[in-house]
């Protein structure tokens, strides 16, 4: 299959890319930069430069392909996400970079696209499990991920499969949160917000690029991507301590979410969210089925 692969040098992107080629996938994938191009290159891709907002040269690079994956994000670093115009460039690539992609890979007679999501925004639910189904309450900073899911809706209106993965909340050894994680757990404190007793949604980084691959052969709709185990938030931050030797980290009060604006309202409330349906319908499985086995991984890379 010809598939086009935007955000390839992402952390869905740097896992994706790799178990595509080696299902025999044929890649094209977008680069910002020419050093971020060489390397997909010697990875095996064929590399190229699109700006995701310009419709003509989205048709273009759309035009012979039979898939796209948009994994496109523009995610700002922790010490700017609570101020809302951080996430101005992430908006737009989901309101509009969407659209245009879309609108490409109609008009070009692609068969499939994948859409990245984010299972955060489901509504906060308790102890009770939440699926498919369940209602969406995103806060205002996250909000344009609506759009990017209409657009995958309306692929699919179109006949073809507009498959939609929402992922829970990444960790892994090359991402920024486990760095700075692992830092602030290792001077006792848990770098979060909200109820120690509520539920996080989360997925290992290394189970991300099976995912993508699985999302290939499943009917068009909306899939959880989270781990088989959604651990408490305490459970989770103690993992984490337990995978490094240390003594398990202070929990801040739930009250400090408040101070947190639209991003403490994401971050703290209790998701349990099932995989059910994108394992019956895919066979796909994590690796690590919850963070004790996730955070156990990331700890031997990073005294590796």
């Amino acid at each position: 299959m010809r598939i086009l692969v935007t955000g390839a040098t992402g952390v869905i992107g740097r896992r994706a890319l790799p178990a595509l080629l080696a299902g025999g996938h044929e890649v094209t994938a977008v680069g910002r930069t020419q050093e971020k191009r060489t390397a997909l290159e010697r990875a095996g891709a064929r590399a190229i430069a699109l700006d995701l907002f310009d419709r003509s040269a989205v048709h273009a690079a759309v035009a012979g392909q039979d898939a796209v994956v948009n994994l496109a994000t523009a995610i700002p670093p922790a010490s700017k996400a609570i101020r809302a115009s951080a996430w101005r460039t992430n908006n737009r690539i989901r309101s509009e970079a969407s659209v245009n992609l879309v609108d490409a890979a109609i008009a070009g007679g692609v068969s499939r696209f994948v859409q990245e999501s984010f299972a955060p925004m489901y509504a906060g639910a308790g102890d009770a499990w939440i699926n498919e189904e369940s209602p969406l309450d995103p806060a205002p900073h996250s909000r344009s991920m609506l759009d990017a899911e209409a657009s995958a809706r309306r692929f699919a209106e179109a006949g073809r499969a507009g498959v939609i993965l929402r992922f829970g909340f990444f960790y892994g050894a090359d991402g920024s949160f486990a760095e700075d994680t692992i830092k602030a757990v290792r001077r006792g404190l848990a770098p979060t917000v909200g109820r120690p007793d509520d539920y996080v949604a989360s997925i290992q980084h290394d189970d991300t690029g099976a995912a993508v691959v699985a999302a290939l052969d499943v009917p068009a709709g909306a899939y959880n991507v989270v781990d088989d185990e959604p651990l408490r938030r305490r459970e989770f931050y103690d993992a984490l301590s337990d995978a490094l030797g240390v003594g398990r980290p202070k929990m801040p009060p739930a009250w400090i979410a408040g101070l947190a604006g639209s991003l403490g309202k994401t971050l703290g409330r209790s998701i349990r969210v099932s995989n059910r349906k994108f394992r019956e319908a895919t066979g796909w499985a994590p690796a690590y089925p919850s963070a004790r086995e996730g955070w156990m991984a990331v700890a031997r890379a990073v005294r590796g």
